[in-house]
């Protein structure tokens, strides 16, 4: 099971929002390439970063912050976070991100993603962000009008590679994991699902593990992270090596 520490860039910086509110912001680092090398350091093969200024649609000046860890950190890195045209496409492509999360423009447009995917490969993933089962776009700030599982369906058809589903209520919460409602996501779309949000301790990692039959190939961390409740070493050790050949994504 893949143990995926996340960054969430804003103003240049690493910060946790709490259920995507950006009037809840806290800072945790000033220097996101320092933070990349540290989980690169402990064992993580895959980073996760989102661009929070790109999702509100206030602009991408940091991908240049973006490359820089791509050019720092040889471990696999998806970025996701404002991706709804074509030039955002190229310009991620171009310096080497390896897999690009779409979400607003995986649901209103799932066509789109199709095209994308014939032109650049199934580098594509899915972020499914939703709340009481309704899915949330553009930074989560509007409703979609679609479930989670509509959604799911719809973008294993698109021929997305796989899923990052997101409990808005539990993200940034230190509440606890949604393990059942992703299971269903993962059991609906049939692909590979990291569940993002609630991830509290370690005993949290464990229960998503004993789970994992479920369809649930991985978690993605941050603020447990971030405020020591998780050692990103340990967790890898336990979880991650346990069985390499799951551990594709």
């Amino acid at each position: 099971m893949l143990i995926i520490p996340a960054i969430d860039l804003y103003n240049k910086h690493c910060v946790r929002l709490e259920k995507g509110n950006f009037d809840r912001v806290t800072e945790y680092s000033s220097d996101p390439v320092r933070t990349a090398l540290k989980m690169y350091s402990a064992g993580a093969q895959w980073i996760h970063i989102v661009d929070l200024n790109a999702a509100q649609g206030k602009g991408n000046d940091n991908r240049s912050i973006i490359g820089k860890i791509r050019d720092a950190v040889p471990s696999g890195i998806e970025v996701g976070g404002g991706i709804r045209n074509d030039r955002d496409v190229k310009e991620l492509f171009s310096i080497g991100i390896d897999r690009l999360i779409v979400g607003t423009v995986a649901a209103k447009s799932p066509e789109t993603v199709t095209d994308w995917i014939q032109k650049y490969g199934n580098i594509f993933i899915a972020g499914i962000d939703a709340e009481n089962g309704m899915v949330r776009i553009s930074g989560w700030q509007k409703d979609s009008g679609l479930t989670d599982i509509e959604l799911a369906v719809r973008l294993k058809n698109a021929g997305v590679r796989g899923i990052i589903y997101t409990d808005i209520s539990r993200d940034g919460m230190l509440k606890g994991p949604g393990i059942k409602r992703t299971g269903t996501i993962a059991d609906a779309s049939g692909l590979p699902v990291v569940l993002s949000g609630g991830i509290s301790s370690e005993e949290d990692v464990n229960r998503v593990f004993a789970g994992r039959k479920s369809g649930i190939t991985g978690i993605i961390t941050g603020k447990a992270l971030y405020e020591k409740r998780i050692d990103l070493n340990k967790m890898i050790r336990l979880y991650q090596d346990r069985d390499p050949a799951e551990d594709k994504w």
